[in-house]
C-alpha cells in the first residue's frame, strides 16, 4: 500500500488451510462519521482520502481466506489466534471440519459465496457475502457466539440501506409502505381464517344440538324445520367464504405482482447484474434455498439481528450489566420498531429505560461511566414515545 492509501495489509494465518492472507484494514482515523442513525448505522462518512469517498468501511469488516473462503472478523482476536487456546482447543476442530467438508462439494453455500466475493467489481455486495460467510462460519461451532451473529446482521442491514440511498432514494420509503400494506392484509387473511373456523365450528355445533336423543319425538317434529333451514343457510355462507378465499388468493397474486414491480423480484433493490445472475437479489435467493440464514434485504437482515441479540440477551453469558446490557435492550427494541413490531418494541424500550435509569442513578458520581448510558437513555424514551404514536394511529 503507498502511503496515500487508507489501508495497510495485515498478514494473518488461515487456520484452516494454513495460507498466508494478507487483508487490506483499514487505518485508525483513515475516515469519520458525520452521524449515526437510530441503530447506530452511521449517517455519513467522509474519508481522507477524496478518492475513497464511495467505499464502505464494512467492506473491509471481515477477512475471508482466499484459499478456503473461511471468514471470520478482522480483529485483534483474530490475528492473534494461535495464541488464543480457548479457540483452538474447543472451537477450531468443529468449524474447519464442516468448513472443509463443505467446500469440498462444487455448488455448495461456501464455494458459491467465495467464487463470488469481489470487492474490486461488487464492493458492497462482496461485503454482504463476506458478513454472511462469518455468520455462517460461526454457527459451524458447536458454541458459536449469539451477539457476534447478531451484530454481523445488523451490519448487513446496514449495508442493504447504503446500497438503497445510493441506488434510490425513495426505496426505503416505498418499502416501508408496501410492508405495511403486507401487514394490514395478513391481519384480514387471518381474520376470514378465524371466521371461516368459527363458522365449521358453529355448524358442528348445530348438528349436536339437533341430533340430541334426550327430547321428546313431538319436540323434535319442532326442531327439525329449523334444522333444515340453519343448513341452508350455513351451507350458503360456507359457499361464500370459499368464493372469498378465491380473492384472497387473487389479492395476494396482485400485492406480490405490485411488490416485486417497485422492489424488484426480491426486495432487494438489485437491479444491476451480478457475476452470472441477473441481479444480486436472484443470486441470494438462490443462496437462500441453500441455507436459510441468508437475508436478501434489510428488513430480513433486522429480523435476523433481533432474533440473535435476543438470543444473546435472554443466554446472560455475553452481554455484562451496565452500558452493555442497556445498549443490547436499546437495539432489540429499535430494530423491532423498524421492522413493525411495535408491542415489543414498547416492551423493549421500557427495559432500556429501566436499567439505564438505575444504572446511572447507581454509579451518578462517575461521569464518564454513565456517559453512554445517558445517551442510549435519551434515544430509548425518543424512540419510544415514535412507536407509541405508531401504534395509536395503526390502531386507529
Amino acid at each position: 500500500m503507498t502511503s496515500d492509501s487508507p489501508f495497510f495489509l495485515t498478514r494473518v494465518e488461515c487456520p484452516l488451510c494454513r495460507t498466508i492472507n494478507e487483508f487490506e484494514t483499514v487505518r485508525v482515523g483513515a475516515y469519520v462519521e458525520e452521524g449515526r442513525d437510530t441503530d447506530f448505522c452511521p449517517s455519513a462518512i467522509t474519508w481522507r482520502y477524496p478518492r475513497y469517498q464511495a467505499v464502505n468501511p464494512l467492506t473491509y469488516f471481515i477477512a475471508v481466506c482466499n484459499n478456503c473462503y473461511y471468514a471470520r472478523e478482522l480483529n485483534a482476536s483474530f490475528k492473534d489466534w494461535k495464541n488464543d487456546n480457548n479457540y483452538r482447543t474447543y472451537r477450531l476442530r468443529s468449524i474447519k471440519e464442516k468448513h472443509l467438508d463443505q467446500l469440498s462439494v462444487a455448488d455448495s453455500f461456501v464455494k458459491e459465496i467465495g467464487d463470488n466475493i469481489d470487492i474490486a467489481r461488487y464492493p458492497n455486495e462482496s461485503a454482504i457475502l463476506k458478513l454472511q460467510l462469518a455468520v455462517f462460519d460461526e454457527q459451524l461451532s458447536d458454541h458459536y457466539s449469539r451477539l457476534d451473529i447478531g451484530r454481523f446482521y445488523l451490519r448487513i442491514a446496514w449495508i442493504f440501506r447504503s446500497m438503497e440511498r445510493e441506488g434510490n432514494p425513495h426505496y426505503s420509503f416505498m418499502q416501508g409502505l408496501i410492508f405495511d400494506l403486507e401487514t394490514k392484509y395478513r391481519l384480514v387473511k387471518d381474520n376470514w381464517q378465524e371466521l371461516e373456523n368459527q363458522v365449521a365450528d358453529f355448524a358442528g355445533h348445530l348438528t349436536a344440538h339437533f341430533d340430541t336423543d334426550n327430547v321428546t319425538v313431538e319436540l323434535k317434529s319442532h326442531m327439525y324445520p329449523y334444522r333444515d333451514r340453519f343448513k341452508d343457510s350455513i351451507t350458503s355462507l360456507q359457499d361464500v367464504l370459499v368464493q372469498n378465499r378465491a380473492r384472497q388468493e387473487e389479492i395476494e397474486l396482485i400485492l406480490n405482482e405490485y411488490k416485486s414491480t417497485i422492489l424488484g423480484s426480491d426486495g432487494s433493490n438489485a437491479g444491476r447484474l451480478f457475476g452470472s445472475s441477473p441481479s444480486f437479489g436472484d443470486f441470494l435467493l438462490q443462496l437462500k434455498s441453500k441455507w436459510n440464514g441468508m437475508v436478501v434485504n434489510e428488513q430480513q437482515a433486522l429480523r435476523k439481528a433481533i432474533q440473535y441479540y435476543k438470543e444473546a440477551f435472554s443466554e446472560g453469558k455475553e452481554i455484562a450489566p451496565g452500558n452493555q446490557q442497556i445498549q443490547a435492550t436499546y437495539l432489540i427494541a429499535e430494530l423491532s420498531r423498524r421492522v413493525g413490531d411495535f408491542d415489543e418494541a414498547r416492551r423493549y424500550f421500557n427495559s432500556t429505560i429501566r436499567y439505564g435509569q438505575e444504572f446511572v442513578h447507581k454509579n451518578r458520581n462517575d461521569q464518564t461511566q454513565t456517559a453512554l448510558a445517558r445517551k442510549i437513555l435519551e434515544l430509548a424514551v425518543e424512540q419510544g414515545r415514535a412507536s407509541n404514536k405508531t401504534t395509536m394511529v395503526s390502531g386507529a
